[in-house]
């Protein structure tokens, strides 16, 4: 494990021990606070042995998601026991459910708008991000975020969790995009360890058709008009990377008719029985001949066209797509 992510998890512990011992102190025949006491100090004993995150059983590396999500852990996946399967089993169902929760409405029209999105874990639960923000204004801004997390399982849809949470407040303060993203992103970086950090685009469209859009180290947005498309790069770094980060915003005008696509990596890295990936250029082919449909069946011709590349095989990453066409 690296450095910074086993001085994070001692730090963790350490903060963990603190306050169960002020608990303690206050209610001194609490078991089960007692208990959990001894299970903080025997992992930082293990720390200071040397075989913190090492499997009891098999003496391999335990997986580094599910310690960084519960530093207690002490058995790899392979050798939990059948009950402890049950009990991952139903924690991520319900984690999984917490997600889905946190979705936007999967259609939307608003404001001169009209907006649609799939989104699909890979597993129970996803590190992508997305979302739709508007006012309750029927003419106010909507804001639009598509973005994705390092990491899977478990640590990333935490972090997802994260993200929706902060620009869920940020977006009500009115703030311009540039700093909203830039404030985000100090927040981000704070509250995570290093190596931690997410893609992002982070858009804000009125109903005069006008967009601005930050794109913070994501794959290119691209703009569709009339069989034509524009790709929108990059304006900055990825959140959590570096706090200072600056982040520029574009601004373009859409009219009737044109379509604003976003998507993830589980997209343009959709890869063929010989491993070549579905890519960027011919994403951007493909959505030219789509510039004609609702966003509905443009992202549904868009799935059927990456499943027919991937001749079948097994999704291999979190996928997430959004639509959004003036109307």
């Amino acid at each position: 494990m690296a450095t910074v992510e086993a001085e994070f998890l001692r730090t963790q512990l350490e903060q963990r021990r603190q306050r169960l011992q002020i608990a303690l102190a206050a209610s001194p025949e609490t078991g089960a606070l007692a208990q959990l006491l001894q299970e903080v100090d025997a992992a930082l004993g293990r720390m200071e042995k040397g075989s913190y995150g090492i499997c009891e059983t098999c003496h391999d590396s335990i997986e580094k998601e599910r310690l960084i999500a519960d530093p207690l852990v002490r058995f790899c996946l392979d050798h939990l026991t059948t009950e402890e399967q049950r009990l991952l089993e139903e924690d991520l169902q319900l984690a999984a459910r917490i997600q889905r929760g946190l979705l936007p409405p999967q259609d939307l029209r608003v404001a001169g708008w009209q907006v649609h999105y799939h989104y699909e874990p890979a597993g129970p639960v996803s590190g992508d991000y997305c979302d739709l923000i508007h006012s309750e204004d029927k003419n106010g801004d909507l804001y639009f975020l598509l973005g994705d997390v390092s990491g899977k399982g478990v640590s990333a849809s935490l972090l997802m969790s994260q993200l929706h949470a902060m620009f869920r407040t940020l977006t009500s303060v009115g703030l311009p995009l540039g700093e909203l993203v830039g404030l985000a992103n100090r927040v981000f970086c704070e509250s995570n360890m290093a190596g931690q950090y997410a893609t992002l685009v982070c858009g804000r469209a009125s109903w005069s058709g006008e967009v601005e859009l930050a794109n913070a180290g994501h794959l290119p947005a691209l703009r569709v008009r009339r069989g034509e498309v524009l790709q929108l790069d990059a304006t900055g770094l990825p959140l959590g990377m570096f706090c200072n980060g600056q982040h520029g915003v574009k601004r373009l005008n859409l009219e009737k008719g044109d379509s604003l696509f976003l998507y993830t990596d589980g997209l343009s890295e959709t890869r063929d029985r010989s491993g070549a990936e579905y890519g960027v250029e011919r994403l951007a082919r493909f959505a030219a001949q789509q510039s004609t449909l609702p966003p509905d069946a443009f992202i549904a011709s868009c799935l059927k066209a990456a499943k027919a590349h991937s001749a079948g095989a097994p999704q291999g990453d979190d996928l997430t797509l959004m639509v959004l066409r003036r109307e």
